[in-house]
């Protein structure tokens, strides 16, 4: 006999993902606690699962766990994304030890799939114990406002640690917006939550061609001339990108130095990463090295273009930065970039200094094209600070009314002979100096140009 269909009913959430609610079983329904469908979604063809929790909360069992064995395998056939609606308490107890080693399996699916097919997750409820590692092995995470992921509930934190603590505080949308960097978009509503994982599928499946005609517009005014103002990147990039095409935002409200977006350019899917010098100046840090790494292996591996804004001073200093791995997670970022072999463009549009200089898609990692605006700064440091280096003798036996204008006049020299725009041209770290307002047709021309390459590689959750 068929369940009647409820909002907690998979069926119809497969039918709220697809278009016009149309799917058709992979597998004959039962009470596993599991249902897997194929149906389209914006016109892509895909394979989704979903749990069901009203049967035993939609704790996953053998049978249930070979519900989601199947769906990957037949996406992995088929070479279409595979969507996992998740609301389950984890592993079936009454299946013992089996539903341990059948979860083991479930994994071991998602982890072959890795960068071969779109990997999306949908947390509608409660997700804890196997059931969070699930959609941890996924490419992105969605989170609806309902959706909890943990690994331990309220009550074993309790037991174990003695903290008293709900669900939403442990595991909901402010845990992972902020704190833990799981998930990649937090949904305001459960409709908005259906609608991206749709947007998704789009960006993914959907990549499309670069038009070779793609209209220029004003950026310049986006940007201070002082290199000293803050400012917030995401005007500008959402002025580079498609004023009508999909766009999504990835962990948005963690390392928010570091903005990560997927949309499109001239019809054309591309990632976008950008220095945001609104919060702490826009300079790396471990978590921004760690949160680009891991959104540029994934584009890497699903062959999307990457464009790269940069206005970077360097990395964030600071005992508390070494101590949390800023080296390891450094390194993450210049691995993915040398590793990477999809056409990325990186524009530094006001500067770009140090190691951050190089961290961020350089010339000498492989980029496809680089590009400066005029009034962009190349240098090992900013040149104020270079000089009061290199001519502190100097500056120190001067009397303090006469500092400052020294400073800036050896800051001017040293410009002209180690920094600027012209002596990156110069030795092959600067492409091109291009203007502002040229900058969307200068990335299109590159991009529609350069060979259709993706990486050969899994996405692990860096």
């Amino acid at each position: 006999m068929t369940p009647p269909v409820t909002s907690l009913d998979p069926e119809a959430r497969i039918a709220r993902l697809t278009d016009d609610g149309a799917f058709e079983f992979l597998l004959p329904r039962t009470d596993c606690g599991m249902v897997a469908a194929t149906g389209l979604v914006k016109g892509n063809k895909v394979v989704v699962f979903a749990s069901d929790p009203t049967i035993k909360g939609g704790a996953l069992g053998i049978e249930g766990s070979q519900v989601i064995v199947q769906a990957y395998r037949a996406a992995m056939g088929a070479q279409v994304p595979v969507i996992g609606i998740w609301h389950s308490g984890g592993a079936r107890l009454s299946d013992g030890v089996a539903s341990l080693n059948a979860f083991g399996e479930v994994f071991q699916s998602m982890v072959t799939a890795s960068g071969r097919i779109p990997q999306l997750s949908l947390v509608v409820g409660p997700t804890a114990g196997g059931g969070a590692y699930g959609p941890a092995l996924t490419d992105v995470v969605v989170l609806a406002p309902e959706g909890r992921i943990f690994v331990t509930g309220p009550d074993v934190v309790k037991s174990v640690t003695g903290d008293v603590v709900d669900m939403a505080l442990l595991g909901g949308p402010e845990a992972h917006s902020k704190n833990s960097g799981v998930a990649h978009v937090i949904a305001p509503t459960e409709d908005i939550a259906f609608s991206e994982i749709q947007d998704l599928v789009s960006l993914f499946s959907n990549q499309g061609l670069m038009s070779p005609t793609v209209a220029d517009v004003p950026l310049a005014h986006l940007v201070p001339e002082s290199k000293k103002r803050v400012y917030e990147v995401h005007p500008l990039v959402d002025a580079i990108l498609d004023p009508d095409g999909e766009k999504l935002e990835l962990l948005d409200m963690w390392a928010q130095n570091m903005t990560t977006v997927l949309g499109r350019l001239g019809g054309r899917t591309v990632g976008v990463i950008a220095n945001n010098p609104q919060v702490i100046g826009g300079v790396l840090d471990s978590a921004a090295g760690e949160k680009a790494a891991r959104f540029v292996r994934t584009c890497d591996a699903f062959g999307i273009p990457l464009i790269v804004i940069a206005d970077v001073t360097g990395f964030l200093p600071g005992i508390g930065q070494e101590w949390e791995g800023a080296v390891r997670r450094g390194a993450k970022l210049l691995h993915a970039f040398a590793e990477s072999v999809v056409p990325r463009v990186t524009v530094i549009t006001r500067k770009a200094y140090g190691g951050a200089f190089v961290a961020m898609n350089s010339k000498s990692l492989g980029a496809t094209r680089v590009f400066a605006w005029p009034q962009a700064e190349v240098s090992v440091m900013g040149a104020v600070a270079a000089v009061r280096v290199l001519h502190r003798r100097l500056l120190a036996d001067l009397p303090e009314s006469q500092r400052e204008g020294m400073e800036l006049e050896l800051a001017a020299e040293h410009e002209k002979v180690s920094g600027g725009v012209a002596r990156a041209i110069e030795i092959g770290a600067v492409d091109e100096m291009i203007e502002p307002d040229k900058t969307r047709s200068a990335i299109a021309k590159v991009l529609g140009e350069s060979e259709y390459r993706r990486g050969s590689h899994g996405n692990i959750p860096l």
